[in-house]
């Protein structure tokens, strides 16, 4: 996996605007659908892989391994393994992952709100 290196000022690397900023390579990393709803199944529960993959309709274990552990690099899932045959592996938001989890809230909210708005519009637009 290639990371961006840090070169630009602090207030530089957290601006989501700059193509080569640190805050835009983390926004791709969480900003799909998939790590979403990760982040919304996980809560504030403990979920080992089956479990996780079982609250999440059509992820598949590829899909979910990959955003898993794109997760645990930015810091928002903790993976603890058990040493048992076979190994329990089990995944735990952090704190910054629970953070997000309030807007990730915030958004399922906003989209059961205004869904039928949303679904409107786009019989609108589609019949244009």
């Amino acid at each position: 996996m290639v990371t961006k290196q840090v070169k630009g000022s602090a207030e530089d690397e957290a601006d989501v605007t700059r193509a080569d900023s640190l805050a835009r390579e983390i926004f791709a990393d969480i900003a799909n659908k998939w790590a979403l709803l990760i982040i919304e199944a996980v809560g504030d529960r403990t979920l080992r892989f089956t479990e996780l993959r079982g609250e999440i309709e059509g992820i598949s274990h590829k899909m979910l391994t990959q955003n898993l552990r794109l997760l645990e690099r930015n810091g928002l899932v903790v993976r603890t393994v058990h040493p048992t045959v076979p190994p329990r592996v089990e995944y735990t938001l952090t704190e910054p992952g629970r953070a997000l989890r309030a807007t990730v809230d915030a958004m399922c909210d906003w989209t059961q709100r205004h869904l039928a708005a949303i679904e409107s519009a786009r019989r609108r637009f589609d019949s244009a």
